[in-house]
């Protein structure tokens, strides 16, 4: 009765990570989309010949923290200014054209997009030391919000997880610990007979492996068809998500990860609770 509680208590505190898990997975996967489109826009300049142009560009290209980047020349900012604010409005715009007079003409600029969020103030202040360089825009705000939610969500993480872990070797121990007590006296005749602390220890720890298998294998089983429902639910209900994110991570990914580290985690934790118990049940 003892081990199919701890069993239970397992699969409830497995569970509980599980879905921890999967929220944490997607919601970091929903940042990085989001720091995607967060970067930082180098102006020139005025009279910056194009060749200067192209070695600011390359030495920018050349940092660590640069994941992607791209040109857009003044032409291109135009065409793509008067898109946007001359929509309805073509003839004005074509004015600008037939007059040969571009208002952006020293809008010529690199996008920049950085790996990590956290590594876009030193970049900034690179590109900001860089000859040639007129000024640098960055969302300064949208950096810090997504840079502190990072650390909130490894912070959370790291909490929840130890608490889930100390809870479930409390019980496994528990359970070890109780089985020993009604077995006390065969293990003080085997060990008055020679039994080595190997000999006596093994079953208990085979125990304490197979409980936290089970009770990691029972939610893990659960956990994967309920995200494979929640996913279809969430993105056939809530499709207005896929405009600002690239959605949720698919099941595959998600379990491709959390099925071997639920697995993981249950056999250790068993396997801890058991050592530490037995340990103190061997002097006889």
């Amino acid at each position: 009765m003892f081990s199919f509680a701890s069993i239970a208590t397992m699969a409830a505190c497995i569970f509980m990570f599980g879905l921890f898990f999967s929220i944490v997975m997607n919601f970091t996967y929903m940042l990085k989309s989001i720091e995607t489109n967060v970067g930082v826009t180098v102006f020139f300049e005025e009279g910056l010949d194009q060749a200067s142009i192209d070695m600011i560009g390359q030495q920018i290209a050349g940092r660590s923290e640069v994941k992607t980047m791209n040109y857009v020349s003044a032409d291109e900012a135009w065409a793509s200014f008067s898109e946007k604010y001359f929509e309805g409005n073509e003839a004005a715009a074509e004015g600008f054209r037939n007059n040969k007079d571009n208002p952006l003409a020293n809008s010529a600029h690199y996008e920049v997009f950085v790996n990590k969020i956290e590594e876009q103030g030193n970049l900034v202040q690179y590109i900001n030391s860089l000859d040639g360089v007129r000024k640098v825009e960055q969302a300064q705000q949208a950096t810090a919000t997504l840079s502190n939610m990072n650390k909130l969500i490894a912070l959370v993480s790291i909490v929840i997880i130890l608490i889930l872990l100390a809870v479930s070797i409390f019980l496994i121990s528990n359970t070890v610990s109780v089985g020993i007590s009604v077995r006390k006296e065969e293990i003080a005749i085997m060990k008055y007979i020679g039994a080595t602390n190997l000999f006596v220890r093994l079953p208990f720890v085979l125990e304490g492996i197979i409980i936290g298998l089970i009770g990691a294998a029972i939610p893990l089983v659960a956990l994967y068809f309920l995200y494979q429902k929640a996913v279809e639910y969430i993105m056939e209900r809530f499709s207005i998500i896929n405009q600002y994110v690239s959605g949720l991570l698919p099941v595959n990914s998600v379990f491709a990860v959390l099925i071997p580290v639920g697995l993981i985690l249950g056999m250790g934790i068993g396997f801890i609770g058991s050592i530490f118990t037995i340990r103190k049940h061997l002097k006889v």
